[in-house]
């Protein structure tokens, strides 16, 4: 038997082993066909090194919205009843799901420089987003907060607002409940969709390309980087750099995981 009392069963057993050699076997490629006697001098190359650093910089910027627009944005969903509420969860969450491409036109059209809200803008301060990097935040901003919000949303919906109830009777303040009560309740799934936001963001590739172009220095990711590194026939550039996002990404999953269990 197992830790858990359940008898070993080896079909179940074998099809989660098929499944497990589907995700273990292309990063298994990566690490076999990777160029381990250059790879020093492929990553700290100027473009690769002005990639990987837009592309912190700007997952960063990205994560740090989704928690500052995100938040109250969830809060409103999970806690407050409006008219019309089903309609604005469903185009927040839309991203999630729409082609990147789709929302980089999309984007185009709200915020380009002859956009909704790109036009005005653009006559008032002469000002464009497109193929800028604010552009590539904005850009990354747009399919990757859905995913914090939808997560935080879950996390405060089923938690056990008694005991908000409680402490405020008690007499505690609204602040001194949100920052001794709720927060400790829902910090995993702050921490879970932190961390989703996060990494939807590295890896971005459609709507960034087609609404902030691909400007080496400028709006190139490492997704575009690889991309056209690979295109190019520069595989072994294209190889480096993705191991580079596979073993930080991997790291970020493990450490929030473990910390999530711990919690």
């Amino acid at each position: 038997m197992s830790r858990s009392g359940q008898r070993f069963n080896p079909v179940i057993s074998g099809l989660a082993a098929i499944a497990a050699l589907f995700f273990i076997l292309p990063l298994t490629g990566l690490v076999i066909r990777a160029p381990w006697s250059s790879m020093t001098k492929t990553i700290t190359s100027s473009g690769s090194l002005d990639a990987l650093w837009l592309t912190l910089i700007a997952s960063l910027a990205t994560t740090a919205l989704a928690l500052i627009f995100g938040f109250p944005l969830a809060w409103l969903l999970a806690r407050v009843q409006f008219r019309g509420k089903a309609l604005v969860r469903g185009l927040t969450t839309l991203p999630m799901v729409l082609p990147p491409v789709v929302g980089g036109i999309a984007l185009l059209l709200a915020y380009g420089r002859r956009g909704l809200v790109g036009e005005p803008l653009y006559s008032a301060v002469g000002f464009s987003l497109p193929f800028t990097t604010p552009g590539v935040i904005v850009a990354e901003s747009f399919v990757a907060m859905p995913f914090f919000v939808i997560t935080l949303e879950s996390g405060l919906s089923s938690m056990n607002t008694r005991l908000e109830d409680a402490a405020r009777s008690l007499g505690a303040s609204r602040l001194t409940v949100f920052r001794r009560v709720t927060l400790p309740l829902i910090a995993p799934s702050l921490l879970a969709g932190t961390v989703l936001a996060w990494s939807r963001a590295v890896g971005e590739f459609g709507a960034t390309i087609t609404f902030a172009g691909n400007l080496p220095g400028v709006t190139q990711t490492a997704p575009l980087a690889i991309y056209i590194s690979q295109s190019s026939g520069k595989i072994d550039e294209a190889i480096a750099l993705s191991l580079v996002l596979v073993v930080v990404s991997l790291a970020v999953m493990i450490g929030t995981r473990n910390r999530s269990r711990s919690a």
